[in-house]
């Protein structure tokens, strides 16, 4: 039987973490979330009632704060970060403070018998030619302050003998704590209420991947942690190496009506363009079960409930 643990999870309120605490929960986990609950969210509210799970209210940046909760942790997931570059540009400063510097500060308050998993980010490839193929040992080009942090960040990761680094592509699907801000959830949105999207550089390629298999792939690093430790793993869907334009085919498979406009000109504000490769992590036995159609299909759900832009990081 696989063992259980206490598992802090940071930033557990948010996105990925509101899916991925109640699973952890599910396998048995005692799981303390300790949020700041900036989205005014009660994306936790359906896992009070279980005893395994405790809740704080706090700041990852003040020191007192995160040696408390460390002491009793066995794991850390630390979700907990400013997400995303338009977020980072709005408020640079106290981006760095969250997504460097306290986790910097967190990395030395944390025992070496202790293990981390990590969510960083494949946008770390950043852009190039039409061949920018990318493994976990291709050479990093981060384009965003957000990806510059993580770099950073997971450069002083790997120095902790018991972490893993999941370079997560671009997370898609429905989470009790939505973002409608994510390209997939984006289109998918803008093709639900709008009927239409206009596309800059729509040939540019990028990796995606389920906000479930997100949950997956840390509760598989958790499992196998010991053959999986010391090493940094792509985390995405293999075959959603695709661009803007071939996901708007995907989504008007799905809605008909939708159309979508290549702009002539201007540029994209994000610049990654790249083809990553998941071939390290499927090789630990991971598999992805979640497709874009499947996450389609479950957005249009979720977008004839949801019309509020309040659902979006900026």
């Amino acid at each position: 039987m696989a063992e259980k643990y206490n598992i802090l999870v940071t930033g557990g309120a948010g996105y990925i973490g509101s899916t991925l605490v109640p699973e952890l929960l599910m396998q048995g986990h005692r799981v303390t979330v300790l949020d700041n609950f900036m989205y005014k969210q009660n994306s936790l509210s359906h896992v009070c009632y279980h005893p395994q799970f405790s809740v704080m209210r706090g700041d990852i940046r003040i020191k007192s704060t995160m040696a408390a909760v460390l002491k009793e942790a066995d794991i850390v997931i630390p979700l907990a970060a400013l997400v995303g570059a338009p977020l980072c540009k709005q408020d640079p400063v106290t981006a760095t403070s969250v997504n460097r510097d306290a986790i910097l500060m967190m990395l030395d308050l944390l025992q070496p018998s202790q293990k981390i998993l990590m969510p960083t980010t494949n946008s770390a490839y950043g852009t190039g030619d039409k061949n920018n193929f990318c493994t976990e040992e291709s050479p990093l080009n981060p384009i965003s302050q957000y990806a510059e942090e993580k770099v950073i960040v997971e450069k002083a990761l790997m120095q902790h003998p018991n972490a893993i680094s999941f370079r997560l592509a671009t997370v898609f699907g429905l989470s009790p704590r939505m973002r409608t801000d994510l390209l997939v959830n984006d289109f998918v949105y803008r093709a639900v209420h709008d009927g239409y999207v206009l596309l800059f550089e729509s040939h540019f390629k990028r990796n995606y991947v389920h906000v479930r298999d997100v949950t997956r792939a840390f509760v598989h690093g958790i499992n196998h942690h010991d053959v999986m430790k010391g090493q940094i793993y792509n985390v995405g869907l293999s075959e959603a190496n695709i661009s803007k334009k071939e996901l708007c085919e995907k989504i008007k498979n799905h809605l008909p009506h939708f159309t979508y406009v290549e702009a002539q000109v201007g540029k994209d504000p994000d610049q990654r363009n790249y083809i990553v490769s998941n071939e390290k992590i499927e090789k630990t036995g991971f598999k992805t079960h979640h497709g874009l159609d499947e996450g389609i299909q479950e957005l249009i759900k979720g977008f004839t409930m949801i019309k509020n832009s309040s659902y979006g990081n900026v």
